[in-house]
């Protein structure tokens, strides 16, 4: 494809800015956005440097003036959306999860497949520079045999009973939430920098809050009683639309104490294909971490340690001597040092594998060759076989075999 690419964005929260901005910096123009209301919509067109609003999401994604519809909504509508999308020809970045069950994410991923346009997730994490060097000396055979995976990705953004947002709500996303939101990017950086894939796992959840004070819809990150509808991005207009707005509007507002069922924390081990155990630690209540997902691998000559909030240092540890690699394209690997677009010294974060992420999705719409790494539909379907293998141990804390990955899932 040839030319300026025109993409869209369904969802105005958080994330949906993040994925305005990343798009403009990668050139593209920003035909439209879609949001939780037609007067909401006409203000995120304003904020985002959009040029218009669409009235749904629906209207959106299959628009003729549009290359590339960006899915930032609420889980629910993911499925519904992504597929009408990929049915009129767009190529599609959707938000994880993909579906809010396994049968929706396969669904999505052989939509993919026959529509032939490229599809992908914000697997971010991956484009840390310090993220490629450790998944190079894994590949270079420096650690030696891969003995262990560990680590956590914790969060207490969700730790009051004051703490709201819609997420929680089974119904918008997802029988997992924990898991399924933050332990999905953990599970897909263990095994995207170890190269092993996680067979078989016991797992445990927990509902630290086990009822919540209704409030007004609130931004994702955001403490009780700090009110905030723009993180809803669910739209009015089809059916789909409506049933979900009424979720996020039942009692809003009020003082409506209300069961919660999806956990807060889970806690997974489990073996590797490749003979490593591993474990790791997901939770959105530990008081004062905020986005802390820590990765370590241990290997017979060699550890290495990633620490998400202090991406610039990687932790390689040996029998004699732990160092810290410092980000530094002089000393980088070529593959880390593609994504090390600062000097030394000048940090880089999350905005920045953003903006790397979407830069490599257009890159593959513009060429039609994906660059190495690119999480696709496929790595989305991976996370939904995962959280379908830790909803099915939690009850009894059993061990249960991961679900076989299909053709479409092997050799990523």
């Amino acid at each position: 494809m040839s030319g300026e690419l025109k993409v869209a964005i369904a969802g105005a929260g958080f994330i949906g800015a993040v994925h305005a901005r990343s798009a403009r910096l990668a050139g593209a123009h920003l035909v439209g956005v879609a949001a939780s209301s037609p007067d909401r919509a006409r203000t995120a067109a304003a904020e985002l440097g959009a040029d218009r609003s669409f009235p749904s999401a629906e209207a959106l994604v299959t628009a003729d003036d549009v290359d590339v519809v960006h899915i930032c909504t609420p889980n629910a509508l993911h499925l519904p959306l992504a597929e009408a999308a990929l049915v009129a020809g767009k190529h599609v970045v959707c938000e994880k999860p993909l579906a809010l069950d396994l049968d929706g994410a396969l669904r999505l991923a052989d939509a993919a497949k026959t529509a032939g346009t490229h599809a992908a997730v914000p697997f971010v994490y991956r484009y840390y520079p310090l993220v490629r060097e450790a998944r190079q000396r894994v590949r270079s055979g420096k650690l030696g045999r891969l003995r262990l995976v560990h680590g956590t990705y914790l969060q207490d953004w969700l730790a009051s009973p004051k703490d709201d947002n819609w997420r929680v709500e089974e119904e918008l996303g997802g029988a997992s939430r924990a898991f399924a939101d933050i332990g999905s990017h953990w599970c897909d950086l263990a095994e995207f920098v170890s190269g092993h894939r996680i067979v078989r796992l016991c797992a445990r959840t927990m509902v630290a809050v086990p009822e919540r004070l209704r409030g007004a819809t609130r931004a994702a990150f955001a403490h009780g009683g700090d009110g905030d509808e723009r993180d809803a991005g669910v739209v009015r207009g089809g059916e789909p639309d409506r049933g979900a707005q009424g979720l996020l509007d039942r009692g809003a507002g009020g003082d409506e104490l209300r069961p919660i069922d999806t956990e807060d924390a889970a806690v997974v081990q489990f073996e590797t294909d490749r003979g490593a155990l591993g474990s790791v630690v997901i939770s959105q209540v530990s008081p004062g971490r905020k986005n802390r997902l820590w990765l370590e691998l241990d290997g017979a000559e060699e550890a290495l340690a990633f620490d998400q909030e202090r991406p610039e240092d990687l932790w390689c540890g040996r029998r004699d001597a732990a160092t810290i690699l410092r980000r530094d394209p002089a000393w980088l690997s070529p593959e880390a040092a593609r994504f090390a677009t600062l000097p030394g010294g000048h940090p880089q974060g999350y905005a920045d594998c953003f903006d790397a992420f979407v830069a490599d999705v257009y890159e593959a719409v513009r060429t039609g060759v994906g660059a190495d790494g690119l999480p696709l539909f496929a790595d989305g379907l991976r996370a939904a076989r995962l959280t379908e293998a830790v909803l099915t141990s939690a009850p009894t804390g059993e061990w249960v075999e991961v679900a076989a990955a299909g053709a479409m899932e092997v050799g990523r």
